[in-house]
């Protein structure tokens, strides 16, 4: 209602669950012939302005916005910490199982939101999906889960070289959306005052995903990092080609993927 474009739909899927990764991705193969665009969005309650997917005269090209991004303690249903399931794992399974429709369609994109606190990321391959230790557990987690973001736009850009479909890794700044409703409340009255100074509403937030979905021109950057609607470099541990592909095998490994119902990539 607010677009004004009735093409929209609403399909629900649950991150913290791969079971609801799989589900979501069977029906929207069966229901959707066409796939041209999907963001993996880690911010909640992104309320991007509208913008066109397709030049003028051009049919409007299929996308798909999947939002979620938590910076919480616990574990899902299938054993893994929250923060880097929903933030990695379940779009990692989600991105493998769509992208023949990706291919098929193309020219096509994947834009995977990440996070500048990346920096902070540490992983381990051998033990991917665990609580870190430590009284930080959730920061470390998120923080993980970002850098685990960048190298899977770099692990998939490598593996996609040739298929004209591209992918971009992208920090929307610190954007002010519900992301920091499990922060302890104690720490609440002292942070947020610094949440609505300093931090950038939602649509402002959107820029550089919708920048690196819609800016023609980007193919030759594929599976590099944004920020500010800008090619930037990211932390020297998230140009590391051997952990990037560590990650990757590693996720598919957790994931499932060459299962019953998996889908690896050719």
């Amino acid at each position: 209602q607010e677009t004004g474009n009735p093409e929209v739909r609403f399909m629900q899927l649950d991150l913290a669950s791969l079971r609801s990764v799989r589900a979501f991705a069977s029906t929207f193969l069966r229901q959707e012939p066409h796939l041209h665009l999907l963001i993996n969005n880690a911010g909640e309650h992104w309320d991007p302005p509208p913008v066109p997917l397709a030049p003028p005269g051009q049919p409007p090209r299929a996308a798909i916005a999947s939002f979620a991004g938590v910076s919480a303690g616990g574990t899902t249903e299938d054993g893994f910490s929250l923060s880097f399931q929903v933030n990695h794992l379940g779009h990692f399974l989600l991105t493998q199982l769509l992208l023949e429709r990706l291919q098929s369609c193309a020219p096509s994109r994947v834009v995977i939101v990440a996070s500048r606190a990346h920096c902070a990321g540490r992983l381990h391959p051998e033990t991917l999906g665990c609580p870190p230790p430590g009284p930080l557990s959730t920061f470390q987690d998120y923080c993980d889960s970002k850098l685990a973001n960048v190298l899977h736009a770099r692990e998939l850009a490598t593996r996609l070289q040739g298929t004209q479909v591209t992918c971009y890794a992208v920090h929307p700044g610190f954007v002010n959306t519900e992301l920091f409703r499990h922060m302890p409340l104690w720490l609440k009255p002292l942070f947020l005052p610094l949440v609505w100074l300093f931090f950038r509403e939602a649509a402002d937030g959107a820029q550089t995903s919708l920048h690196c979905a819609t800016q023609e021109g980007l193919e030759c950057f594929s599976g590099r990092y944004f920020a500010d609607c800008h090619l930037q470099e990211p932390w020297p541990v998230a140009r590391d080609d051997r952990l990037a592909r560590a990650l990757w095998e590693a996720s598919e490994r957790l994931v499932g993927l060459g299962e019953a119902g998996g889908s690896p990539l050719p």
